[in-house]
């Protein structure tokens, strides 16, 4: 019988290290063989851990977040585009409404779309003005007006063609104290929108990860049944740029058939597979086509798969049995489940894994879905997983919404076996804190291992097995704590 082990099963052995300052530890990796993060770090796809806003503050630090697929396939695409639209070098395709529209028309256009200001366009679509919000501000509850009479007009706009840099876009707006500088064809039409936000945002956040057209990466997740492919293709158009295939057992026929679809509709967006923990099924869902796999089955804080079903297999062992499958093929892991400090971070990518998905440790921040509760004056936050009964109810009242009959059937709903539970965590603040601490972690713990890069942390790593007395040595002990 193979003995099989986790975190705390083991440390990792220091050497030797030339490391004289963390700032000299890259954290940048392989998401897939062709996208690449500046941290090794994923936002869990449960829907108490990433919608569009925890997404953009993931990205914005250098990692990705995978909008979870317990949404409406409208709601999950919408997210996705909150995203895709929260950054841009350059909008290429701004908002707009025509001049003859009414005020009302207009506020709930952007309430919609969750602007504050839209370019304002002739029937045959050239630029005629602007509105903003502070032109909204002058109105006094005459919603019938025409937003022609209140909008800046062309006469009054800074504009550009649209062959202007950054640097100088950013001149001529601070010069001429405007924040939106629309680019303009030569017959007026507009060939996009750059504003002081978004230069802004490139400034305070250089590591960020971004597609070719200099907006945020975004994944969303996707599952295996009758809707999967048509929730693939809306989620794609909405700009998402990988896909997970979302099943608690990946090597299953439902993920194998399923990654061959996606495959063969949508050739060029990458996939991630998964959840295997096994050497075998590793490398089935790359031989039909996987961009990267995802490990972990039954590790995760909120999952009871283990307990409920007696099949699983410890993360540390399944990452490398995983991990040495997949180098064959050059092909990234992500190690999902289990982790629960930064120091477990780094022994999953020593063990092979390229980056690390984040579900808990995420949870109860600002940016995670849901609003905090208060239990005995103490702020917390909900995390369930998706397996769990809660989940279920949920999925049932989506369903029934979307079918449009209002009806919601839980005729099978007592025969749902959870493999998951829901409970509290306590409020943890914005999650780029979290970020910071991990990937700090990180950075330290490769350099006790003398690791400038991940590639060396993952080449040259050596474990020592523990006790329980050596687990217990490795925690703080013997005084009592302050917290």
């Amino acid at each position: 019988m193979e003995l099989g082990l986790s975190y705390d099963d083991v440390l990792l052995v220091p050497k030797k290290s030339g490391v004289t300052s963390r700032k000299e530890v890259s954290t940048e990796t392989f998401l897939t063989k062709k996208i690449k993060l500046k941290i090794p770090l994923l936002s869990a796809n449960m829907d108490t851990i990433t919608e569009a806003n925890m997404a953009i503050a993931i990205a914005e630090l250098g990692g990705i977040g995978i909008i979870h697929r317990f949404l409406s396939i409208y709601d999950q695409a919408h997210e996705v585009l909150k995203v895709k639209r929260y950054r841009n070098a350059v909008i290429k395709n701004p908002y707009t409404i025509k001049y003859n529209s009414k005020l009302s028309d207009a506020l709930k256009f952007m309430k919609d779309k969750g602007v504050k200001s839209l370019l304002v366009v002739s029937d045959d679509d050239k630029l005629t003005g602007i509105l903003t919000s502070r032109d909204l501000k002058l109105i006094k509850n005459n919603y019938e007006i025409p937003i022609s009479e209140i909008m800046a007009p062309r006469e009054r706009l800074v504009v550009s063609s649209p062959d202007i840099s950054i640097g100088e876009a950013d001149s001529l707006m601070v010069i001429n104290r405007v924040e939106k500088l629309p680019l303009i064809n030569p017959d007026w039409t507009i060939a996009g929108l750059i504003t002081k936000k978004d230069i802004e945002k490139q400034i305070s956040h250089p590591n960020s990860s971004l597609d070719s057209k200099g907006r945020l990466l975004v994944g969303a997740a996707i599952g295996v049944k009758e809707d999967a492919l048509q929730r693939a293709r809306a989620l794609i158009e909405a700009g998402a740029d990988i896909l997970v295939i979302d099943i608690a057992h990946g090597h299953s026929d439902l993920a194998i058939n399923t990654l061959k679809k996606l495959k063969s509709q949508f050739p060029n967006i990458p996939v991630i597979a998964g959840n295997v923990c096994t050497a075998e099924g590793t490398k089935e869902l790359i031989e039909v086509g996987a961009d990267a796999v995802k490990v972990g089955v039954g590790g995760g804080s909120v999952c009871t798969t283990r307990i409920i079903t007696g099949a699983g297999f410890p993360q540390l062992s399944a990452i490398t049995n995983c991990a040495r499958e997949a180098g064959k093929y050059g092909i990234p892991i992500i190690a999902d489940g289990g982790i629960r400090s930064s120091g477990d971070i780094t022994k999953a990518i020593a063990a092979g894994a390229s980056t690390a998905m984040i579900g808990r440790l995420f949870s109860g921040t600002d940016q995670s879905p849901g609003i905090p509760i208060v239990k005995d004056n103490k702020k917390y936050k909900v995390i369930r997983g998706m397996a769990s009964f809660g989940a279920k109810l949920g999925r049932e009242e989506r369903d029934g919404g979307e079918k449009g009959n209002g009806n919601k059937s839980y005729d099978n709903i007592f025969d749902f076996i959870p493999e998951g539970v829901e409970a509290m965590v306590p409020y943890a603040g914005s999650v780029s804190e979290i970020i910071y601490q991990l990937i700090g972690g990180l950075k330290s713990g490769m350099s006790y291992a003398g690791a400038k890069n991940i590639e060396e942390i993952r080449g040259n790593a050596e474990f020592v097995q523990i006790t329980s007395a050596g687990l217990k040595e490795s925690h703080a002990h013997d005084v009592e704590s302050l917290s």
